[in-house]
């Protein structure tokens, strides 16, 4: 999206159908505000289904990605996000970790993690796409628009 949304503007203007994400996400990718509609995927240390689905076309799409909190496997790097900017994607919000910040800092792509480790990932293809996610008490379905900036992540309701 090439418009820059403001979350607390935003928020001023239609709190009422936004759900606000208390979780505080870093903001790791060159475009510190994106949004656009979400696409899911549930997984555990295991990141195969993100590289599978960020190297198909985007169209503008926040990958969002619950990863259940765990830090001890970065579930994408550098590699996976440049695929997702030469697809079209806008972001990738990773409740989990991610490698290689400084490279994730330099490409044109919204990106907001837990953290980072520098470990690999399984690579086995566990999880669910496409599946409604909690993550903050905040239900995310697929279809749903998403804004995040420094301030935060909206989610519609």
């Amino acid at each position: 999206m090439s418009e820059q949304v403001n979350t607390a503007d935003l928020y001023d203007e239609r709190g009422e159908e936004l759900e606000s994400v208390a979780v505080q996400f870093q903001n790791l990718g060159g475009h510190t505000h994106f949004s656009g509609p979400v696409r899911t995927i549930r997984c555990f240390e295991d990141n195969a289904l993100v590289k599978t689905v960020l190297s198909t076309p985007g169209e503008g799409a926040v990958l969002v990605i619950d990863g259940q909190g765990s830090l001890r496997t970065a579930l994408m790097g550098d590699m996976i996000a440049e695929s997702a900017v030469a697809n079209g994607w806008s972001g990738v919000v990773i409740n989990g970790a991610v490698r290689d910040r400084e490279a994730l800092a330099r490409l044109p792509l919204g990106v907001k993690a837990l953290g980072s480790n520098p470990k690999k990932s399984a690579k086995t293809g566990v999880g669910e796409v496409d599946v409604q996610l909690v993550i903050d008490r905040v239900r995310i379905q697929p279809g749903v628009m998403i804004f995040c900036d420094p301030d935060g992540i909206l989610v519609e309701r």
